[in-house]
């Protein structure tokens, strides 16, 4: 079995019969030359070492130095053997809260972009954890399943804005209940829940579902993101602020962190809090808990593999260019003397 890494390189051959039709052309208008100032009998008396079958020899030297080249470049792999890969790692889901109260923007340039950044730069300090994401409102919906492809995982998350979800609200139960059912049932693997919001919470949280997030095996991490102190919620238009929120009454609505609600569901749970508002603490703390945390093998893959042999080629591409650096135009003494090439 062979595969061909760069094939596209097999294009580069059409230079061969360039070079050969240029180097008959040449030698035809040497030879002409020649006869032109001498006749054959005067030239081999002038030039009795001239050897016209090294000419010949330099000119092929030269085509396969340069077929093999080329052949290098499009790196056939010839023969197999088959690879084992493990996968260690954990299981992290986010759950990104999108309701309206996450455009205040209490903390730079608001509460969601500050929360897309946190999960930017957690996937960043991963290895071969798999991470997925849901974002909820007044109802939860699944993002990015569970996958170790962070690129893929971190596009998605770039498109995540507040126009998801129509319904408003905050509903951290439908979350909760998303959450749990999103990791992988037919799996061992350790998992771990990171819920980023601003805490505001218009239904009551069920007791029950946070106490049975660690009976699940989920390791909860809760992050306020925002002011205690509150703030406006911008409504803009092409990037810029038309007005603020309001509520059924026309007051403008201030939207403020509950962070309380977010470190009882933590201590409810056996789980962490965290001030979302300082990223440098809250990265440091979930690489801490990640560490502390067992890999557990979530994937075996066998593949068969392919072996470069780029390595031969180039070598005999080297050899022929040197062959034809030390292969002068003049007879040698000892071949002449065996006349193998009937050069007497």
């Amino acid at each position: 079995m062979y595969q061909l890494d760069s094939p596209y390189y097999l294009y580069l051959l059409i230079i061969i019969p360039f070079l050969l039709i240029i180097n008959i052309i040449y030698m035809l208008w040497r030879k002409k030359t020649q006869e032109n100032f001498s006749s054959s009998e005067l030239l081999e008396k002038l030039s009795p070492n001239r050897s016209n079958f090294k000419i010949k020899l330099k000119m092929i030297f030269e085509i396969l130095a340069i077929l093999f080249i080329i052949i290098a470049l499009v790196n056939p792999k010839i023969g197999t053997e088959l690879k084992t890969v493990k996968r260690e790692g954990v299981d992290i889901v986010f759950a990104l809260d999108i309701s309206k109260s996450m455009l205040a923007e209490d903390v730079a340039p608001n509460r969601l972009q500050k929360s897309k950044r946190l999960i930017s730069e957690i996937i960043n300090s991963l290895g071969s954890d798999r991470v997925g994401i849901i974002v909820y409102a007044e109802q939860a919906v699944p993002q990015v399943p569970l996958t170790t492809d962070f690129a893929s995982a971190k596009n998605f998350l770039q498109m995540i804005d507040t126009d998801i979800l129509s319904s408003q609200g905050t509903s951290i139960d439908s979350a909760l209940n998303l959450s749990i059912k999103f990791f992988d049932e037919n799996s061992d693997t350790n998992r771990v829940l990171i819920m980023l919001s601003d805490g505001e919470d218009h239904d009551d949280i069920s007791q029950k579902v946070v106490q049975s997030i660690p009976d699940q095996g989920i390791n909860l991490l809760t992050v306020g993101i925002g002011d205690d102190n509150g703030a406006t919620i911008p409504l803009k238009i092409n990037g810029v602020i038309d007005s603020y929120k309001k509520d059924a009454n026309g007051q403008v609505v201030i939207t403020k962190r509950n962070s309380e609600i977010l470190k009882k569901m933590a201590k409810v749970s056996n789980g962490i809090y965290l001030d979302g508002n300082d990223t440098e603490i809250v990265l440091d703390n979930i690489k801490n808990q990640l560490n502390e945390i067992d890999k557990t093998e979530f994937e075996t893959n066998k593949f068969v593999d392919y072996r470069q042999r780029f390595q031969l080629f180039l070598s005999l591409s080297l050899f022929f260019i040197i062959a034809d650096l030390f292969l002068f135009e003049t007879k040698t003494k000892w071949i002449q003397k065996l006349n193998l090439f009937n050069e007497k």
